[in-house]
């Protein structure tokens, strides 16, 4: 299916509204989460999420959701995830992606990685303006879901020297998204350190809030943490 195509497939309210919350939830989710989750009957829910599927915008698979197995378990239900593959359409015709891994390779065989760090730093500055710099995580997600990263909330363990006892949990940003996702896959060093230093010109160093790496399959690899939490 051509890209066009299936972004088309979105057209429909009731099917964009089922494909993003399962893009939302960063999990597999079946058609009576989402069916309940969007407000819609789960046959009308299983028809849209198979259309999405058959597009390509989602994956679908099946598993037990009651976590049971074995007698009695009941049949496994259908689930879907958001589809790995890539959509975009531009018109007329432009391919930025070639650009953008020419200009990396360029750039990771001249060792640029620093000048392009502090370019890229210049560059979230810039994106940020006249304020001030993050004042905390709240702001920070409100300022990464503006720039397509799909932040969320999670709890991770806190380190030796930072706030609150070693072992409990603090709050940190993680991101289901990675904006240069594509050329970072091919240029991981370069392309990672040039997205944490955006994030750090963006959300400012000497705020609340502080940008780190701590790479993750299947998200971004920067996270935000509240700046107190610094004894990693």
């Amino acid at each position: 299916m051509e890209d066009i195509d299936a972004i088309a497939v979105l057209q429909d309210p009731v099917r964009r509204r089922l494909y993003e919350y399962v893009v939302a939830q960063g999990r597999e989710v079946g058609r009576n989460e989402a069916a309940e989750a969007t407000g819609v009957a789960r046959t009308l829910a299983a028809h849209h999420l198979d259309k999405l599927a058959d597009a390509g915008l989602l994956e679908s698979g099946s598993r037990r959701l009651s976590g049971r197995t074995g007698p009695g378990a009941g049949r496994p239900a259908k689930v879907y995830t958001r589809a790995r593959a890539e959509r975009s359409v531009s018109l007329p015709a432009r391919d930025y992606r070639t650009a953008a891994e020419l200009l990396a390779e360029a750039a990771e065989q001249a060792g640029l990685d620093a000048g392009l760090c502090a370019a890229a730093r210049r560059r979230g500055e810039a994106l940020r303006g006249s304020a001030a710099p993050c004042g905390d995580l709240e702001e920070a997600m409100e300022m990464l879901a503006a720039r397509g990263y799909e932040p969320h909330l999670e709890s991770d363990e806190v380190p030796p020297g930072g706030e609150g006892a070693p072992g409990t949990a603090a709050p940190v940003v993680r991101m289901r998204n990675c904006p240069f996702h594509a050329v970072s896959e091919r240029f991981p060093p370069l392309v990672c350190g040039m997205n944490l230093a955006l994030l750090e010109g963006l959300l400012g160093t000497d705020g609340s809030v502080r940008a780190r790496m701590d790479a993750r399959p299947g998200e971004c690899c920067v996270v935000v943490e509240s700046s107190k939490n610094n004894g990693r």
